[in-house]
């Protein structure tokens, strides 16, 4: 079975998304924890995230947490995800929501995220996660 790249996506079984679910579910906790410990356990080294401000780093993500200049207080998974597997790669897109506090402000957000993960030591890492501001007038249901 090719397990490389160019391995063709898998269309996911009923445990593998509820695994998904279960790993974004933990990682939301983490972030609602502040702890910025937790929140590493799921990113690989190299993680990024991608956002209207651009790229920033795991090490500027989490320093942000540490300090305490930034903090979630809700972290709320609305759709069921899209589960995608290619090989050691997957990709898993949903609708969140959650409530941020940056420098004292408080930030209500409503955005659909797609994470990247590949399987390392037998675990799965996040290497990317890219947020898009949700549109208010369109379904909260991922497309199949």
């Amino acid at each position: 079975m090719n397990q490389g790249p160019g391995a063709a996506a898998q269309e996911p079984g009923e445990d593998t998304v509820r695994e998904f679910s279960g790993l974004v579910q933990d990682w939301a906790a983490a972030i609602v924890a502040n702890d910025p410990g937790r929140i590493a356990g799921f990113m690989a080294d190299d993680w990024v995230i991608v956002s209207e401000s651009g790229i920033d780093p795991k090490e500027k993500f989490l320093s942000l947490v540490e300090s305490g200049a930034l903090t979630h207080s809700a972290m709320d998974l609305r759709t069921r995800p899209r589960v995608r597997v290619h090989g050691d790669t997957a990709v898993v897109t949903g609708r969140v929501t959650n409530t941020a506090h940056y420098q004292g402000e408080r930030y209500d957000a409503d955005e659909w995220t797609t994470d990247v993960f590949v399987r390392r030591d037998g675990r799965w890492r996040c290497v990317l996660s890219h947020i898009t501001p949700a549109a208010t007038d369109i379904s909260s249901t991922a497309p199949e």
